[in-house]
């Protein structure tokens, strides 16, 4: 590490460093228990805006990790959080699934297709013609157009399946407006993670397994950042960018030790 800091709290990705396909990867377990028992701040962010996060503590539970939903961060609550700083209880016509709607109205925000202030695409896996129509003709009639997160393509069982990313890209050409992007590799998301659980930069570290997402973004939050090799960045690989994590290390069990 170029610096040694004190880690007080951490934020970590989800897919590829504590679970793969479902399944837990090792050292997840005791990395988790390590942070719950020494009563380390931490949040698990996830740019899935699909679920809430009780879903996602249960799909965890299932891979055997034991998580209070309270820590995971999505990249849906993210987005409704940024979204209530700026207009309070404000309205937006929606286009996603119940982590993006149930973070708005938990935000106090107004379901809307009658001039919304905001377009919010999120995740899903039904997009529909007619709701991807009405958020063109919201938009071009004035409303902001914000996405969850840039992703293009999401994993399934058949194959590769567009995101949210490929369907802003749509909007965009119908509207000519870009949307504001709130995930990954956006900072934003870790700024308000470390909001939500009083942690600073300084003294928090970010586990990811991506260099155009995690690791980008963690080095621009100012945070000390930890690839691991479990995910999709092999070590190889690492060489390719114009920046560099932190530390790389095998898998996540390599951080049980530093906490």
């Amino acid at each position: 590490m170029p610096e040694e800091r004190t880690i007080a709290a951490w934020l970590t990705d989800m897919d590829g460093v504590l679970v793969h396909e479902e399944r837990a990867i090792p050292g997840a377990n005791e990395f988790i228990a390590r942070l719950r028992d020494t009563g380390t701040p931490f949040l698990i962010l996830t740019n899935n805006s699909i679920y809430t996060p009780r879903d996602l503590r249960a799909r965890l539970a299932n891979s055997g990790l034991d998580v209070d939903e309270k820590s995971i961060w999505t990249s849906a609550l993210a987005t409704a959080k940024f979204l209530s700083d700026q207009v309070p209880n404000g309205s937006a016509f929606a286009v996603g699934e119940a982590g993006l709607t149930t973070a708005l109205y938990e935000e106090g925000y107004t379901m809307t297709d009658r001039d919304p202030e905001y377009v919010v695409l999120g995740e899903t896996r039904t997009y529909s013609f007619e709701a991807i129509t009405k958020a063109i003709r919201l938009i071009k009639g004035g409303a902001r157009f914000i996405c969850t997160n840039p992703d293009t393509t999401g994993p399934s069982a058949e194959g590769p399946l567009p995101a949210t990313g490929a369907v802003a890209a749509l909007i965009t050409a119908a509207t000519g407006r870009e949307p504001y992007f709130v995930g990954k590799p956006n900072p934003m998301m870790f700024r308000s993670a470390l909001n939500r659980i009083g942690a600073h930069s300084e003294h928090t570290a970010m586990v990811g397994d991506r260099m155009d997402t995690d690791i980008i973004a963690g080095m621009e939050a100012g945070l000390t950042t930890f690839l691991v090799l479990t995910g999709s960045t092999s070590r190889e690989e690492v060489g390719q960018f114009p920046f560099r994590p932190s530390v790389v290390v095998d898998s996540v069990a390599d951080l049980v030790g530093r906490v």
